[in-house]
């Protein structure tokens, strides 16, 4: 059967890490995706602040909130998301830093059961945009040094479809590209001489772009170890439950379906729980979890 996750972001920072894994569970999820980029926020490393967790000796001791509440709730920490951005513009040393920040992260997922990483692919807003060959080296470099670590842990590191925005515009980014997805995934794969490296792909993202769903899950077949299932207006990056926005659910399901779709359905759709009140959180959750149940009963045929 296959497996149904949500993530833990939109949910714990409201009702505690205890409370939140319990109305999960009660919602009816197998498991999670731990925001643990919550160590390590996307506003704190623009503001190119620190966290205790990078340089604390006893590191682990901030992952342990994660695995408390999924071992006394009965769910899984199927996957995790990494701190991002994972390079800024000119960091020099600060971008080091974040490569410390994420091999902690690979070992903190160990420490919670967790055996899948999304890490955001290393590139810079629009307007700061490299050539591509740079882009390519950097990020071929910066995930290869990874290799170690995440084999030590073992942890396949998900890369993710991107998109940036320019004066309200949005814009393709790296990995967005199907054919370069693979490559990067192919390549990686080839310098650890292990299967090391996977995907997951970001059904919101592909909307953005008006790329349609089914293709780019036919395109990256086997590689994708993961999902960051929602939906938006097409506009907008605002991660809504399914049939909240306009993406095509059939032509999803029908694509898992096709390439033998075995492994989690991770709902992202933190914002879904500011659409409603609080006191219907529950409900919605438990949407979100029969959601995911029809789906994985249609892609299981």
């Amino acid at each position: 059967m296959i497996p149904i996750s949500v993530q833990t972001g939109g949910v714990t920072e409201v009702w505690g890490m205890d409370e939140g894994y319990r109305m999960i569970k009660e919602a009816g999820f197998d498991g999670v995706d731990a925001n643990l980029d919550h160590l390590l926020t996307h506003d704190a490393i623009i503001r190119r602040e620190r966290a205790d967790f990078v340089t604390a000796g006893d590191f682990l001791q901030y992952f342990r909130p994660w695995k408390d509440a999924a071992e006394k709730h009965g769910l899984q920490n199927f996957q995790a998301h990494a701190p991002f951005p994972c390079v800024v513009p000119g960091g020099g040393e600060y971008n080091d830093y974040l490569m410390e920040a994420l091999r902690r992260i690979i070992a903190g997922c160990r420490y919670i059961g967790c055996s899948r990483l999304v890490i955001h692919p290393f590139f810079f807003p629009y307007d700061h945009q490299m050539d591509k060959k740079t882009e390519w080296e950097m990020n071929i470099e910066k995930y290869a040094s990874l290799i170690d670590i995440a084999r030590e842990n073992d942890v396949t590191i998900c890369l993710e479809n991107m998109f940036g925005r320019y004066r309200g515009k949005i814009y393709a980014a790296i990995c967005s590209d199907l054919e370069e997805a693979c490559r990067y995934v192919d390549t990686l794969n080839d310098l650890a001489g292990e299967r090391r490296f996977a995907f997951c792909l970001d059904t919101g993202h592909l909307l953005l772009l008006g790329l349609d769903v089914k293709n780019a899950i036919l395109k990256l077949g086997n590689r994708i170890e993961t999902l960051h299932v929602h939906d938006n207006n097409g506009i907008g990056d605002q991660h809504l439950a399914p049939y909240m926005g306009i993406l095509d659910w059939g032509r999803f399901t029908e694509g898992l379906k096709e390439i033998g779709y075995r492994k989690p359905l991770s709902f992202e759709t933190f914002n879904a729980m500011n659409v409603f009140d609080r006191e219907l959180a529950p409900d919605l959750l438990s949407l979100i979890a029969r959601t995911g149940r029809i789906f994985a009963r249609r892609i299981e045929g």
